[in-house]
């Protein structure tokens, strides 16, 4: 994508129409607009007052290009100003403002410039404060970064001058349609004999981590798994920005909460953890473990708490299970190395490895267990996997899944729960 300044000008009637926009942003109250509640009534005052312009100004536009200014000014007063259109649209996963003039979205996996433009840095912390407020969250000088998330379950991360130094930073992580297990194999991020075998441990109450890079896929494949956890269970999910949207009835959701201006009211992930165990839960769910929490979660996984799932940012099994260990490590500096490997070994079952492909594609490139302790190493073994062969003149990447002739250590505890897979699902084709 071209830089701005790259950008083909716009034509008479665009750019007739962007300056428009601004002057009429000058000229309105929009804090007074923004204060009312009815939307339908702002439209109007916002169409009045283009009607009012046009009038006076012999402006030659046409209905559509002045309904296109009226939808633009709504959007400046009461959604996300320039974004908002990219926000309406659902197959937008991201949207990347780096800056009031460089703004870039990712759909279907692919990064791409798009050329819309705030007018200038206060602009941008303007829409930037409308989002948080709106979440009873704060940013500036003091605090000049924030975590919150919008009505509909998207993640929004904002960092402001001093510590960005171009400009504010506006990250928002959009969450689509709900993807069921069936779809995620309609869309080749995994097989049905992958899908059979993980639905049978979330119905058997194994222990579950899910382990991916940044947009791989984790948060949607635990919702996904969340929906095989019987409603007749009591499930306590914590998360740092809450965006788990799990299918049961009897879910209790918690969040942490940031320090206030005075720099206290702060409560961790660790804290929810704990408070958690005192609410009667069935399962706990972490939506990611980053930290002290680790050694917490743990513990409650190894007493009574089966069948809890949590994902956590890693290139791997192993690295996943390395960085539990420092995490621990963290928590209680105490306790020897061994004892934080045999507490992992005993609490995990599962780690399930997601990875974003160079084509933008999501997939499941390992399913392994963990089997046990081998002196002081933890032993794991690979159940299913990835297998790349290469990458298409198109930049598709080519590959196949495939089971390693492994049978899990679990088949027994599924069986004892009721749960019965068919002898030939390990087998290799």
């Amino acid at each position: 994508m071209p830089r701005r300044s790259e950008l083909e000008p716009l034509g008479p009637i665009e750019q007739l129409k962007v300056d428009l926009h601004r002057r009429l942003v000058e000229q309105l109250d929009l804090e007074a607009l923004e204060n009312l509640k009815d939307t339908a009534l702002v439209t109007a005052q916002i169409r009045d007052a283009v009607a009012e312009f046009l009038r006076t100004e012999g402006t030659p536009l046409t209905h559509g290009e002045r309904e296109d200014v009226i939808e633009q000014i709504v959007y400046e007063v009461t959604g996300l100003g320039p974004i908002e259109p990219f926000f309406r649209d659902m197959t937008i996963s991201d949207i990347l403002v780096n800056g009031p003039r460089d703004v870039y979205i990712e759909r279907y996996g692919r990064l791409t410039r798009v050329p819309i433009a705030f007018r200038n840095d206060a602009h941008l912390r303007a829409i930037i404060d409308r989002i948080v407020s709106r979440v009873g969250r704060r940013v500036d000088e003091s605090s000049p970064m924030v975590d919150a998330r919008l009505p509909d379950g998207s993640r929004v991360n904002a960092i402001i001058p001093p510590l960005a130094i171009d400009g504010p930073i506006l990250s928002i992580r959009r969450f689509g349609a709900d993807m069921t297990m069936a779809s995620l194999v309609d869309i080749g991020s995994l097989t049905q004999e992958m899908v059979d075998f993980l639905t049978a441990c979330v119905q058997s109450r194994l222990n579950i981590m899910i382990s991916g890079g940044t947009g791989s896929g984790k948060t949607t494949l635990l919702n996904a798994l969340s929906a095989y956890i019987p409603s007749t269970e009591r499930v306590v999910t914590i998360e740092d920005a809450a965006e788990l949207r799990l299918q049961q009835e009897h879910v209790c959701r918690l969040e942490t909460r940031p320090p206030n201006a005075e720099g206290r009211g702060q409560v961790v992930s660790r804290d929810l953890v704990r408070n958690a165990l005192r609410m009667r839960p069935d399962r706990i769910i972490v939506g990611e473990v980053r930290g002290e929490e680790a050694l917490d979660m743990l513990q409650a996984m190894n007493t009574g708490h089966e069948g809890s799932l949590t994902t956590i940012h890693a290139n791997s099994p192993r690295d996943a299970l390395a960085r539990v260990e420092t995490m621990i490590q963290f928590a209680s500096t105490s306790l020897p190395l061994r004892a934080i490997r045999e507490q992992i070994a005993s609490s995990l079952e599962l780690v399930v490895q997601i990875a974003r492909m160079a084509d933008g594609t999501r997939r499941i490139v390992s399913i392994s267990e963990i089997a046990g302790m081998e002196g002081d190493v933890i032993t794991m073994q690979e159940l299913f996997r990835f297998r790349r062969q290469g990458i298409t003149q198109s930049g598709e990447v080519v590959g196949s899944f495939e089971t390693t002739g492994v049978r899990p250590l679990a088949m027994e505890r599924l069986h004892i729960a009721g749960v019965d897979l068919p002898d030939d699902l390990f087998v290799p084709e």
